[in-house]
């Protein structure tokens, strides 16, 4: 089989995997190459995957969609990020959560300034004769 998970702007993984175990709204799924097509909405958490070459590798993911065709799987989501092995996700999970969040505080900061300097420039406005 081959993986393909793909994001807005850029592929994520693309390589052949002997099986994909991924949560969608209908439960846990394990995908095996000789398993019939698929189409399902993928929810949040961890895409797991075992490559060809061996061992098994985590796809950290937001919501998506997953389409089983012949022997290509194709995931399409909004944000992932390869965590790599499980100790290892954890700690990515974590730092980009961390990252984000930063980032959300930093945009209410500056949302919060313009919408000061908004009610500041009405005021002045309305002052003036």
């Amino acid at each position: 089989m081959r993986l393909l998970v793909t994001l807005p702007d850029v592929v994520l993984v693309d390589e052949p995997v002997a099986r994909v175990d991924v949560d969608t709204v209908a439960g846990a799924w394990t995908l095996l190459p000789r398993h019939a097509d698929v189409a399902t909405v993928v929810v949040p958490g961890l895409l797991r995957f075992e490559p060809v070459a061996g061992g098994e590798t985590f796809v950290a993911n937001d919501h998506g969609v997953l389409v089983k065709v012949g022997s290509d799987v194709r995931v399409a989501c909004d944000r992932a990020v390869v965590a790599g092995a499980l100790a290892e996700a954890t700690r990515t999970l974590t730092e980009r959560f961390e990252a984000r969040r930063e980032q959300e505080v930093r945009a209410r900061a500056a949302l919060a300034r313009l919408e000061a300097d908004l009610v500041r420039r009405l005021g002045a406005l309305r002052r003036t004769p």
